[in-house]
This record gives structure tokens, C-alpha cells and sequence, in this order.
């Protein structure tokens, strides 16, 4: 039978094309909120660090009412590095919004997603977004999109998909791009109209499939999926059991509390019946892919096989000698929990100690973001821990060593394309094709992963901050041949001390420097960047000599160019690969991984003699 009172979608998208803005405006007049009521801008985004970037890391779950018919939507992260959440949510719904920037079009994301929803069978209503910006091209977007369906082939029904035209930040919708609309309702109604109603079994025993995991200090891990079959009931006996690994079958537990979405809370159910999107909790060690069945029916449902990750770092214990000045966690036991903890949560993330280091732990995942975002997290946590540059993750098939490749999009003014190009093909990238925007153009590459560490800053000085690229994997190919990680040199700090003016003043003559005058440094610490391919030692803790007394007042003449500010990043990108970056609380610290001077000389002697 049809639970026809419900519907699933999921609202998918490339990142910043307005799917958390859209989910506001859906919240907001389905009269999910008091009419006084103060409500924060992207009110899913709930994470700190979400807001402040403004992207969506985690898949949230929210339902509104319109008229007497539930609409579950979950709203997915648009980084490729996040893809990983995307596809087992896909798994949950019964169809798509597939939101498009007005003027963007498709971008790399976009074909991500859609390719998934397309394959599962998903039904998709296209939204073409933001159509109230000046540089709209509402009429070859639409082109693009239907291009983008034919390639990814789409069944007929779904090249058929309704295309709704939108501006989320105004709250309104309509059918015809001439035409603007007043409100949502047209939306509302295509989705009521178009994705069908889940199919369910209600007297069949219960199944549910995990597909997303959350936690809370009191009642421990909520496993959030929807129920396949059947229908639950609070307190009654559960057992859990896992597709991939059929021998092992947990032990008995109670469904002790149920919960439904409605709007942005968690509304406490006495029941749950199929078709619904459901969170649970009282099952100690749950995890994403594992069935949630009776005891006297055990049957688990195929749970999608995340992608592999593609790239991989080191985080180890800080060994500096400014160590445990100001993090909290700084144990390797403390550091390795928390490292273990997070892949309970983040299904695209592995984690493994290193076989000769006990203070060591690589960490891959999908993506420099994807990292970035951990690292992020757990310096704000309070952990101290020292990290390696990005390596990416190679695979043998078929007997030949193969790497990740990226499809490459970037949007350029038409000045800028000769660079680009000139950049990317150093860096192994091919060139696909290039389309003509106005007085942009859009070009797609094929570039390995490798080729696109610290290449953003490279991009952003070539357009003058006028660029915009997007990358997303594409597949595995036979490995490239080697790559010039960083054409430029380190500064190193020659002692251990604070940088005084006078020092810093000679080092700038050099480069350029990421630290002012004042700064706690320590030997073989990164202080500044050197145009030139080599690494030069300074002495940014050098004082004048007082003999020199006629010249003392010359000292306030000296002019310190203000030191470039490194982004989590921009750092990650900088390394070189005997570098590591020092992540504390306070400070994001580059430095060599030998510290003394003098030894790092014996080592870089000892192998040109070899």
C-alpha cells in the first residue's frame, strides 16, 4: 500500500546554490513557526563551523506539513568532500530537488549528485535558483541541465522532470521563468503531485535501515534511517544486523525512544510506520549501514558501499618545543579516541595507527576539505596534534599503479585563460572542453589529485581573485608521472626565541613573512615564504648591537611589511613534504619535521651523496 499523508526528498545541489536558504523559506511557510517567532538564517546549518563558512558539512533532517501531507526533507552537504553523506541519504527518499545556480549552471557537484539520485531511480524536480540575479541566464541553464540528464542517461520520465523557477531567498516559485511567482506553493504542490508516496508493507514485520548516526551525551548514539517495513513501537524488542557482515548479529535491545521530525525538532512517537524517517535510539554500538529488524524476522537490506577515500594524512602527537602550552588533549591515547570516535559518525572516513609509530595515525578521506573540516574541529575541541602534508591514496588495477583524477571546472574571464591553461598543464591537467559565458569562459580539466594541492592560491593570484573553481573525483588512471609539488622556498628560524623588528626587517628582504614582530618562534620553525625553489635559514630573534650608538633612534624607521595571515588551508596547501603543520587551540604553526639546523644539513647532504 501508499503511505499517501508522506513524502521523502532530498534537496541536492553544487555547493553555495542556495539549498539551505531553501529549506528557510520551506520551514518558514509551511507555519512551522510561531508567528513572532525570531529565526535565525540558515536555521540547518547548525554547526559553528557551518555557519561560518557557509556550506552544509552534515545531512539534517527536517519535515514540514502542507496541508494534511508530511514532507520529509533532508538537506545534503554540496562539498564534494561531504559526498559520502549524500549517498546513503539518497537511500532514504523517494525523490529529488536538484537546485541550479541562475547564472552558475550545473556545476562538478551537480553531475555528482544527480548521477546518484538518477541511478537509484529517484524522481527529480529541477529548481533553477537565484533567479532574481543580474547575470541570470535562466533559458541556457535549462539547456545545460537537460544536456547534463541526457548524459548522465535518464530515463524518459526523468528527462521529462518539472523545472520550477525560483528565488529561495525571497520565498517564491513559479512555473514560468517570465513570470514571478508570490510564494512557495508551486513547489509545495509539484512535490505532492510528482514524488510519489513510499510503497510499504505495514503488516510485515519491522526493518529499517541505518543511514545516518547522531549523538547526544544522554542517550548516547540516534541512529536516523527510514523505515523500509512494518511498523515499531516504542519498547518493543530489536535486534541489529549488518549486509556486509552476516555473522554477526547483536544482542536484544529495547526501542526505548522514537522519534519523528517535525520541523527543526525531534518529536517524541509511541509508533513508527513505514515510509517514515524515524531516529532511534537506546542501541549502544550502532552504525551507519546496519538493519534494525525484529528477533524473529532477521533480514538485512544491501546498504550502499561508500567510495573509498582518496587522499590520506598523518596526525601525530606535537613534538615541538612550545608542546602543551595552551591544547587540552595532547595523548596519543586521547587523540587516537578522538580520531576513532569520528569515524563512528563519518562513514567516509578511515582511520588506522601507523605500524612502527605508536603516537601516529593516518587519516583519509575524501578530500582536502573533508580533513581540513576534522582538523578544524578538533583544534576548536581543545586537541593539540601535529599533521603531514596530503599524500593521495594510489590503487594497483589491472597490474599498473593508478591515482584519483578530478574533473576540474573553472569559470574565468576570458584575459585569464592562457594562464590557467599554462598552470594546469605543468600540473599533468588535460583540458575536455571550453564554453563561452558571456564574457567568461568555462573550461573542463581532468586533473590528478596531486596536481591540485596548493594550486587555489596559484588560481586565485592568475584571475585576480576573479576565478572560481570546483573539482569533484572522477575516476582512477594510470599514474601521471611526476609533479613539482611547490615552486617556492621556506624561511626557517635559525633559534629559538620572539622575533624583535630588526630581525624580522633583514628576513622580509627575502620573502615574504607569515609572522610579526612579538611572536614566540623556535629553531627550525616556518616563518615566511621564499620566492626562489630553496629553504633559507633567518634570524628573526636578532638584536641590534647597542655599540652602535649614534644609529639607536634609526631603529623606529624600520618598516615591516604586514606578514600574510595562513588559513588552515592555506597551510595544508603550503607544505612541502618534510614539513609539518603544529595545530593547537591558538596557533596553526608550520615547521620542518627535523628541527635543528644543523641535522637537517647532515640529512639533506647525506642524500645528494647517495
Amino acid at each position: 500500500m501508499k503511505q499517501s499523508n508522506l513524502r521523502n526528498i532530498a534537496i541536492i545541489a553544487h555547493v553555495d546554490h542556495g539549498k539551505t536558504t531553501l529549506v528557510d523559506a520551506m520551514l518558514q511557510q509551511s507555519g512551522i513557526y510561531r508567528e513572532n517567532q525570531e529565526v535565525v538564517e540558515r536555521v540547518m546549518d547548525s554547526g559553528d563551523l557551518e555557519r561560518e563558512r557557509g556550506i552544509t558539512i552534515l545531512a539534517k533532517n527536517t519535515a514540514v506539513t502542507y496541508g494534511d501531507v508530511k514532507i520529509n526533507i533532508v538537506d545534503t552537504p554540496g562539498h564534494a568532500d561531504f559526498g559520502g553523506e549524500v549517498e546513503r541519504i539518497l537511500k532514504m527518499v523517494n525523490g529529488v530537488i536538484l537546485l541550479v545556480d541562475a547564472a552558475e549552471g550545473p556545476m562538478p557537484q551537480t553531475r555528482f549528485v544527480l548521477s546518484h539520485a538518477l541511478e537509484l531511480g529517484h524522481r527529480v524536480i529541477v529548481v533553477v535558483n537565484k533567479i532574481d540575479r543580474p547575470d541570470q541566464r535562466i533559458h541556457e541553464v535549462v539547456d545545460e541541465t537537460l544536456e547534463l540528464l541526457m548524459d548522465l542517461d535518464a530515463t524518459d520520465e526523468q528527462l521529462d522532470s518539472p523545472f520550477l523557477f525560483c528565488s529561495a531567498r525571497a520565498g517564491t516559485c513559479s512555473a514560468d521563468p517570465d513570470v514571478p511567482g508570490t510564494d512557495l506553493k508551486p513547489l509545495f504542490d509539484t512535490i505532492l503531485d510528482y514524488i510519489p508516496a513510499p510503497e510499504v508493507e505495514l503488516g510485515a514485520p519491522f526493518q529499517m535501515l541505518v543511514s545516518s548516526i547522531d549523538y547526544n551525551e544522554f542517550v548516547g548514539r540516534i541512529a536516523i534511517g527510514r523505515v523500509e517495513r512494518g511498523t515499531l513501537h516504542q519498547n518493543q524488542e530489536i535486534q541489529v544486523c549488518n549486509y556486509h557482515d552476516p555473522d554477526v548479529v547483536s544482542k536484544k535491545f529495547k526501542a526505548s525512544a522514537l522519534f519523528e521530525f517535525n520541523g527543526l525538532s525531534r518529536v517524541p512517537c509511541a509508533k513508527a510506520e513505514a515510509g517514515n524517517i524515524i531516529a532511534l535510539s537506546g542501541i549502544g554500538d550502532v552504525t551507519i549501514g546496519d538493519t534494525i529488524c525484529t528477533p524473529d524476522c532477521i533480514e538485512p537490506l544491501e546498504f550502499v558501499k561508500v567510495s573509498a577515500p582518496t587522499m590520506e594524512m598523518t596526525f601525530s602527537v606535537n613534538d615541538s618545543p612550545y608542546a602543551g602550552r595552551d591544547g587540552k588533549f595532547v595523548t596519543s591515547r586521547q587523540i587516537r579516541d578522538r580520531l576513532y570516535r569520528e569515524t563512528l559518525k563519518d562513514v567516509s572516513l578511515r582511520v588506522s595507527d601507523v605500524e612502527d609509530a605508536t603516537d601516529s595515525f593516518n587519516v583519509a578521506g575524501r578530500g582536502e576539505m573533508h580533513l581540513a573540516i576534522l582538523i578544524e574541529t578538533m583544534r576548536r575541541e581543545g586537541y593539540e596534534f601535529q599533521v603531514s602534508p596530503p599524500r593521495v591514496l594510489f590503487r594497483t588495477i589491472d597490474g599498473k599503479k593508478c591515482e584519483p583524477m578530478e574533473r576540474l571546472v573553472v569559470d574565468v574571464p576570458a584575459d585569464y585563460v592562457g594562464s590557467v591553461i599554462e598552470q594546469l598543464g605543468k600540473r599533468r591537467g588535460e583540458m575536455l572542453d571550453m564554453t563561452p559565458v558571456g564574457d567568461r569562459m568555462k573550461l573542463n580539466f581532468l586533473v590528478p589529485s596531486r596536481g591540485l594541492f596548493g594550486y587555489r592560491n596559484e588560481f586565485l593570484t592568475a584571475t585576480k581573485g576573479e576565478g572560481i573553481m570546483a573539482s569533484v573525483f572522477d575516476s582512477y588512471a594510470p599514474y601521471q608521472g611526476d609533479l613539482e609539488r611547490r615552486n617556492t622556498g621556506s624561511l626557517i628560524s635559525y633559534e629559538t626565541g620572539t622575533s624583535i623588528t630588526y630581525g624580522l626587517f633583514n628576513a622580509q628582504q627575502r620573502g615574504s613573512l607569515f609572522i610579526g614582530a612579538g611572536v614566540d618562534v623556535y629553531e627550525g620553525m616556518i616563518i615566511g615564504m621564499n620566492p626562489k625553489n630553496e629553504d633559507i635559514t633567518v634570524n628573526v630573534c636578532k638584536k641590534k648591537q647597542l655599540t652602535n650608538t649614534r644609529a639607536s633612534g634609526s631603529d623606529d624607521a624600520l618598516r615591516l611589511i604586514p606578514p600574510k595571515q595562513m588559513s588552515l588551508e592555506q597551510c595544508l596547501e603550503f607544505l612541502a613534504d618534510d614539513e609539518l603543520l603544529e595545530v593547537t587551540p591558538n596557533h596553526l604553526r608550520l615547521r620542518k619535521r627535523i628541527l635543528s639546523n644543523d641535522l637537517r644539513m647532515k640529512n639533506i647532504h647525506g642524500k645528494k651523496n647517495h
